[in-house]
């Protein structure tokens, strides 16, 4: 034979060979990618978030660990949610990627231990969308670093979204200003006097960490300040914290600077004060 046609039946019995190798049982796995399986969910090896699977049609998800929480949503049985914290027999849950929930540890299986998301500082407890909160607070008022004095407000929120709160309030006290000179050259003064300043201010509040126990933020807005029979617009900006000791009620600590202009045409000058304050939150 030719070289030509030793080629033809050298092609002709690999494919035989082929053939017979792939009739046999489980070859075609051998052949399949040698792609490693999908381990076990929360094995301990696995660094990925650890979940729970629900049990049975209709669970309820609430919006904090324990059954007087209201009700945001119900779920059918195998579905599967990341836990993000755990309070008791109660598990908290990504519902979305804006929503989270609580359900019921009779109600769902875990896939591992999860007593250690018990330790968690700070945890994450429910959502605050749609709640309006009522703060009054007390405090001390340093004007233009001249003068210091007690003050008393008040505040009204709304929770638009986890991370941000709009906030009216309004805020008194009672300012003692010592005399001073403001023009040396011409000898111009401002004597001693005592009045009351009354200011009101519209926010935005940033939470840096919402929906927590314990939830620093930022402040910023404009208002206006009332004193002397006169109106001043005026900017505010602070930072704060607040510790929630239970669904409704909550501490908060708050530092702000004031800043508006003050005082007649030839003495008008602007006016850096500073807040410090401590009062207390209730959500409804």
């Amino acid at each position: 034979m030719d070289g030509w046609t030793m080629s033809k039946l050298r092609l002709l019995n690999s494919v035989l060979v082929l053939t017979c190798l792939l009739s046999l049982p489980g070859s075609v796995r051998a052949l399949e990618t040698t792609e490693k399986p999908e381990p076990d969910l929360n094995a301990p090896h696995v660094l990925r978030e650890k979940k729970i699977r629900l049990k049975y049609d209709e669970n309820v998800i609430r919006t904090g660990p324990g059954a007087t929480f209201a009700i945001v949503a119900t779920h059918r049985e195998g579905e599967e949610f990341p836990v993000i914290a755990k309070r008791g027999d109660w598990y908290n849950v990504r519902l979305s990627d804006t929503n989270t929930g609580w359900v019921h540890s009779s109600l769902c299986e875990e896939f591992d231990d999860m007593s250690d998301l018990e330790f968690r500082p700070n945890p994450r407890l429910f959502s605050r969308v749609g709640s309006f909160s009522l703060s009054v607070y007390a405090g001390g008022y340093a004007f233009d670093r001249k003068s210091n004095s007690a003050v008393i407000g008040g505040k009204l929120g709304y929770f638009l979204f986890e991370f941000l709160e709009l906030e009216g309030g309004v805020s008194w006290t009672q300012v003692s200003r010592p005399a001073e000179i403001v023009e040396s050259l011409f000898n111009l003064a401002l004597e001693a006097e005592e009045f009351d300043m009354l200011f009101y201010n519209m926010n935005v509040n940033l939470r840096v960490l919402p929906g927590r126990q314990m939830v620093p933020y930022v402040t910023f807005g404009v208002g206006s300040t009332i004193m002397e029979g006169q109106s001043e617009p005026s900017i505010n900006y602070g930072l704060g914290v607040q510790m929630f000791v239970s669904k409704r009620w909550a501490m908060r600590w708050e530092v702000r600077n004031y800043q508006f202009d003050s005082g007649a045409e030839d003495a008008r000058r602007e006016n850096n004060n500073l807040e410090f304050s401590i009062g207390t939150s209730m959500l409804f």
